[in-house]
């Protein structure tokens, strides 16, 4: 069982404080520390390593060391750390349970301090851009000409509704899309999306009593999603950096959304929860038939921004 946050921490001789932050091992994905706040220390914190841990039930940590050797561990330096919302661990959610809380891995060694050496060595590179751009950019214009064709809105059958049992519920749906980018060839990749058959308190949320209109880069309209309708799909993308996220069950919340990559979280209707996500789940045009048959529009927006963006 691993430490949980506001966990009380004892040693054999003493109770000596809480458990305030857990320091995960980038590599390893395991804990190597927890930071504990003394009983009474005010905003002293020491750095406890894994291996002083004795064992670990819900509510308390025990230590193997006495309450002395405790107070002479090293006292925990917050620069020195990064939270796992500034960096993206893989697999993080396999890990590490979703507690509210501080979850830390160590500051790059690379990223600490920029040596004067490298600033100017940057610096000439980008003159010489500079200077060389001019006469780059007609090949450029030519070589970025596939990147501003027409977007690709063609509906895209994923599916069949029976395999949506409960409502509220997100269900994955994979699918297949051919693309091609630039002058490469064209390729088939995997792509997915969430649909859920929503409740009416559920599409109020989503909708706020008016349909939800797509349109294309003229402005021309595509498709409108009826409020009335209770077949939600979301892109398969998180918002915040557009990794994949997941349906799972968070101890406090209830069934969610959750991205594992930088925690970021969304009710069913994806509105955010937590996390560092600048908006919610990007909705897609989807279409159901009276036989049960789901198909889309494949839209890719661009991640990181409030605004929702198109790019794909």
């Amino acid at each position: 069982m691993q430490p949980k946050l506001k966990s009380k921490v004892r040693c054999p001789d003493s109770e000596v404080g809480d458990v305030r932050r857990v320091i995960m091992d980038p590599l390893s994905h395991e804990v190597s520390h927890i930071v504990v706040g003394r009983a009474g220390g005010g905003s002293v914190e020491h750095q406890v390593p894994a291996g002083q841990i004795q064992g670990v039930t819900d509510d308390v940590v025990t230590l193997r060391c006495s309450a002395a050797e405790f107070a002479a561990l090293p006292i925990f330096k917050r620069e020195d750390y990064v939270t796992t919302h500034e960096v993206e661990i893989a697999h993080l959610e396999e890990r590490i349970h979703v507690t509210p809380g501080e979850v830390l891995v160590p500051f790059p060694e690379l990223e600490r301090s920029v040596k004067r050496r490298t600033f100017f060595a940057n610096f000439t590179h980008v003159i010489g851009f500079l200077i060389g751009l001019p006469l780059a950019f007609p090949v450029l214009r030519y070589l970025m000409k596939p990147m501003y064709a027409p977007f690709d809105n063609q509906w895209l059958k994923i599916g069949n509704s029976g395999k949506i049992k409960q409502e509220d519920v997100g269900i994955q749906f994979k699918y297949k899309r051919k693309i091609k980018e630039a002058y490469l060839p064209e390729q088939e990749i995997d792509k997915n999306v969430w649909v859920l058959k929503a409740t009416p308190k559920v599409l109020e949320t989503i909708y706020q009593g008016k349909d939800m209109e797509f349109r294309d880069v003229t402005g021309k309209a595509l498709w409108t999603n009826k409020k009335d309708v209770p077949y939600i799909a979301f892109s398969g993308k998180c918002p915040h950096l557009g990794c994949g996220f997941k349906w799972r069950t968070h101890k406090t919340l209830g069934q969610v959304f959750l991205c594992p990559c930088h925690l970021s979280i969304y009710d069913a209707g994806g509105k955010v929860l937590d996390g560092p996500a600048p908006r919610g789940l990007d909705p897609l045009p989807i279409k159901v038939t009276p036989a049960g048959e789901i198909t889309i529009i494949d839209m890719e927006f661009k991640a990181g921004t409030k605004a929702q963006v198109r790019i794909v």
